[in-house]
């Protein structure tokens, strides 16, 4: 059973950024000459390399190995050491994937994305917008997220996606580009609540992925996820509260190398009165459905639990990302 979940509010921010820098930026009118050769170059080729690419990261560089053996071992405790070994060289197979096909990404057409992509139980969606209203999708780090947003940006209405904004210029521009390449408009995350009451357009897709540790947030929610104390982000909660919108959840799934599907699961009703950090226990649980399915295909070389609770239950930053055991 889940235990109950506990807003809490930073007293001091660290992690204040210039936020006119941010603003400024905006996606390139077209990518450099040398990543559209780059490309260009076939799909099979681009998976080829990333073959090679998960060997190196993983039995070479092995940087990271630490981290994702880490964070198996405490959300798959009943597990042992061959099956950390094994899911940690699968992980890194299939982020390889994920990160060549970004690059595919620059130059792939909205056909291609079609092909490879399909959805799964969308017609709820579709009857939300053929009634005039929005709807928020929020999704995870499962399989290719960037993909994701391709193809929502297809679904036949204005998409406007939360991203947090990276510290180098030149890569965040350049991300601004590829996740806006079929329209969608990428809005700094810390402004999507304001341009949603703002918004008197047609009805649109709201996206956001929010399973990152909210180092940064001034209001985390604590919840059990995958069996830890866990720091979510409230903006999804929060927006839907402000626009009374309905909310799915993109659960996407590798049904083979490039190829994946995307199912809408639906989280909250429009309006839908729910207990304060409902929505986030919704969401948190569906992750975590979907990555105990098929535990490779999540982010484990990313240091969720930078966020954690003493003793007192006060959160604070871990820069390390090391877990203490339950408490």
């Amino acid at each position: 059973m889940r235990a109950k979940g506990q807003i809490h509010k930073a007293r001091n921010q660290r992690f204040k950024k210039r936020a006119a820098d941010f603003e400024d930026r905006k996606p390139f009118e077209r990518f450099p000459w040398w990543l559209r050769v780059l490309s260009s170059l076939p799909l099979g080729a681009w998976h080829a390399f990333g073959t090679f690419l998960a060997f190196f990261l993983d039995r070479v560089v092995g940087s990271r190995n630490h981290i994702i053996e880490m964070q198996l071992a405490a959300c798959f405790p009943d597990k042992d050491r061959a099956w950390i070994k094994a899911t940690r060289h699968a992980f890194y197979r299939n982020f390889a994937d994920v990160s060549v096909e970004v690059v595919k990404a620059v130059t792939l057409s909205r056909e291609e994305i079609d092909r490879r992509v399909r959805w799964v139980n969308e017609q709820a969606a579709r009857e939300v917008l053929a009634a005039g209203h929005s709807f928020i999708i929020v999704t995870s780090h499962n399989c290719n997220w960037e993909w994701a947003l391709l193809k929502l940006s297809m679904f036949g209405c204005p998409v406007h996606a939360a991203y947090k904004p990276l510290k180098g210029r030149f890569g965040d521009r350049l991300m601004l580009t590829v996740r806006s390449r079929f329209g969608a408009e990428m809005i700094p995350a810390r402004r999507l609540l304001m341009r949603v009451m703002r918004y008197k357009g047609p009805p649109r897709a709201i996206a956001m992925v929010a399973d990152q540790a909210p180092t940064s947030s001034a209001i985390r929610y604590f919840t059990q996820f995958l069996g830890l104390d866990t720091a979510f982000f409230v903006g999804p909660e929060a927006i839907a509260r402000a626009g009374k919108l309905p909310v799915f959840y993109f659960a996407m799934r590798r049904e083979a190398r490039g190829f994946y599907s995307i199912e809408f699961r639906p989280i909250a009703a429009a309006g839908e009165a729910l207990a304060e950090g409902e929505l986030i226990q919704r969401y948190a649980a569906e992750i975590e459905a979907l990555t105990r399915e098929n535990p490779a295909d999540w982010l484990w070389n990313y240091r969720r639990w930078k966020v954690q609770r003493d003793a007192e239950g006060n959160p604070h930053v871990v820069k390390s990302g090391e877990i203490k055991a339950p408490r």
